[in-house]
């Protein structure tokens, strides 16, 4: 967790804001994986 968003486990659990941050940047790269997926798939079926 440290490594990819920069705060550790125990702090993570500890402070709400930190676990808000967290998730949102979760969910950012969530969002542009599928945005990658369905442009690698588009490509796929030209």
């Amino acid at each position: 967790m440290y490594q990819s968003y920069g705060i550790g486990y125990e702090e993570y659990n500890r402070r709400l804001d930190n676990r808000l941050k967290v998730e949102e940047e979760r969910e950012k790269d969530y969002q542009k994986s599928l945005s990658l997926v369905d442009e690698y798939q588009k490509q796929m079926h030209v």
